[in-house]
């Protein structure tokens, strides 16, 4: 029928196309390289290496990463490859544990597995997407990376054979495993001691790494006769450095500058050789240089960062969010600690979510994190910074309150205006909501007059305020899933499956029904009928992503996630069957509706009486 044709064309192309751009906006990467990228790597290695799996039955198990639990109920699918923990409901493919476990980006996650597979991540299409291109610019990041690497293991070296360098650290305190870990090296006094390594001197690579300065065609190395901290991406290759002069003459610290590989606004010392004792004690915590993170270090406290010669960014904010729900800062008590300590809670206020916590901690002006941890131990330092710290939102008023007295209406007023543009950054609902009732409270303006005053509707009396999910839980009460969810889960775990869906096109698919619709399209796209882990993937950023999450949080037991047998497959098409009458009976009922109101149109009339017939059927 041309009208059934007609539909067909509109609403599946349009959907496929809206579900498609949404993808590729949020990931910048085809769908294709994803796919290739899954079928090469193997999710039981990747998780293996970071949570020891053992083998039950047909799949592995081990105690989940992402909550605490003493009985196993993680399981890790090696013919689906996806994980899926029966307790929390934390699922997903290799993509989704890197990113969830070592607290990566989506890029970043990618570019980590491809790495491991020898495969290059290719660009945005449309942008150099030239295979010639994406190789040559592939091939000046391996020289980059590669001289970065042999320049962090020339500073180690040299660190072996001057005695000053390693009387330097002695007195600092660092044993021979600390200094290992992070790799710390020496700079050898000289204009050119990278000559010694790298031949010619200078090249390209050494100048385009920050490691050579060309100044008016003279080249000479950019550290010399410094302690030399390098700088690592979230996958361990060193990207940069920082270099720290053995006396006190200045400046004291030199940083390597933005170049292809280092962006310092976007990384963080200290976060790769952190990342398991940030998982083990469940808290990151920001301090202001390279010695203090790696002093923290030698007395147990190895989960510590640092910014890179500039103030805590909002960059740095989403990465430390995606670390750890507890974040903590700790600056010097003197004016220029203050001063940052204020930056980055500014800067952080537009990140800030209602199920993660930043605080704040303030050392007595003679101290930095260095010096107090040797003065007064790990115990006492943790003491402090657990107990005497501040959360933000008490640092937040006892800053802008600080000299102004709110006795006075002129005080109030102050605090009004400057706290105001602060309060509009904040998209945490629960947070925004619970400062502005403490600015009411200080100010002694009713709520619902000060929401007028902040240029924001007044909350409407006598309406149930939405409830604020509670941190996740080892035991989960029972979520009955409707038959449509039911339907969506077996498609997700049997994607050939989806040859049993063939939902007729003048059929009104909204909500769940339009999942399930769109699941079963995606994955008839495809030459090759794709793992769940791949169709997990695809519904990454899609529309439709919110809900194939809540189908799996709701799975608690292993029966569910398994069912792939020859009954199961009958009560799969059981189920279509049951769905297929559901909606027509729907459709039907809302045709009648209208032909009573407002009558319908010819097409309307045909189509009432196709379903009708097919309700016979």
């Amino acid at each position: 029928m041309r009208f059934c044709f007609q539909t067909t064309f509109k609403i599946k192309g349009r959907l496929k196309t809206f579900v498609l751009s949404i993808r590729i906006r949020r990931t910048m990467i085809p769908s294709d390289f994803i796919d290739e990228l899954l079928a090469k790597v193997d999710i039981v290695d990747i998780i293996d290496e970071q949570v020891p799996l053992k083998k039950g039955g047909a799949n592995y198990m081990a105690c989940c990463p992402f909550h605490k639990e003493k009985t196993p109920s993680f399981s890790v699918s090696p013919t689906k490859q996806f994980y899926h923990c029966f307790s929390c409901g934390a699922h997903g493919s290799a993509i989704g544990f890197v990113m969830e476990h070592q607290g990566l980006s989506f890029p970043e996650a990618v570019q980590f597995l491809a790495d491991r597979v020898g495969m290059v991540v290719p660009k945005v299409r449309g942008q150099n997407d030239n295979p010639e291109v994406r190789a040559e610019r592939k091939k000046k990041q391996q020289t980059l990376e590669e001289t970065t690497a042999a320049a962090a293991d020339f500073y180690a070296q040299q660190l072996k054979f001057n005695p000053a360098a390693k009387a330097y650290l002695d007195k600092r305190g660092l044993s021979a495993e600390v200094i290992a870990h992070y790799g710390l090296g020496y700079a050898p006094d000289g204009w050119q001691p990278l000559a010694q390594v790298f031949q010619p001197y200078p090249n390209t690579a050494l100048v385009d790494t920050g490691m050579v300065i060309d100044n008016e065609g003279r080249h000479y190395d950019r550290f010399r006769h410094r302690i030399m901290f390098p700088i690592r991406n979230p996958r361990g290759q060193v990207i940069g450095f920082g270099g720290r002069v053995l006396d006190d003459s200045k400046p004291k610290y030199l940083n390597s500058p933005d170049t292809p590989l280092f962006d310092k606004g976007k990384n963080l010392y200290g976060l790769y050789e952190g990342r398991a004792a940030v998982k083990e004690a469940g808290r990151i915590l920001v301090v202001e240089g390279y010695m203090d993170v790696v002093a923290l270090a030698q007395f147990g406290v190895g989960y510590g960062v640092a910014a890179l010669g500039t103030a805590t960014t909002a960059e740095h904010v989403k990465i430390l969010m995606r670390q750890a729900d507890s974040i903590y800062f700790c600056f010097d008590g003197d004016s220029a600690g203050r001063k940052a300590a204020w930056r980055a809670l500014e800067n952080a206020l537009p990140q800030l979510k209602d199920d993660k916590s930043l605080h704040f901690l303030f050392l007595p002006e003679e101290h930095d994190p260095d010096s107090y941890i040797r003065a007064y131990g790990k115990a006492q330092f943790e003491d402090a910074l657990l107990n005497q710290s501040k959360p933000l939102s008490e640092y937040f008023w006892e800053h802008l309150s600080d000299d102004l007295n709110l006795n006075t209406q002129e005080g109030k007023a102050e605090l009004v205006k400057t706290s105001s543009p602060l309060l509009a950054q904040i998209t945490a609902p629960a947070l925004a909501y619970l400062l502005k009732q403490r600015l009411s409270e200080l100010v002694g303006i009713d709520p619902d007059n000060l929401a007028q005053l902040l240029g924001q509707e007044a909350p409407k009396r006598h309406v149930k305020q939405k409830s604020y999910k509670l941190p996740p839980i080892s035991v989960k009460q029972p979520v009955m899933l409707t038959l449509v969810q039911r339907q969506i889960r077996s498609l997700l775990i049997n994607p050939d499956w989806a040859a049993y869906i063939d939902l007729p096109d003048y059929l009104a698919l909204d909500g769940d029904f339009a999942c399930l619709a769109n699941l079963a399209e995606t994955i008839k796209s495809h030459a090759a009928v794709p793992a769940t882990a791949q169709v997990l993937e695809y519904m990454r950023g899609s529309p439709y992503e919110e809900t194939v999450n809540q189908i799996f949080q709701s799975t608690l037991y292993s029966e569910e996630m398994e069912g792939g047998g020859e009954e199961d497959r009958e009560n799969f098409q059981i189920g279509m069957k049951k769905l297929l009458n559901e909606l027509k009976y729907q459709q039907i009922e809302t045709l009648k509706q209208k032909s009573l109101q407002s009558g319908l149109n010819e097409n309307e009339k045909k189509l009432l009486l196709s379903l009708l017939t097919a309700k016979q059927n």
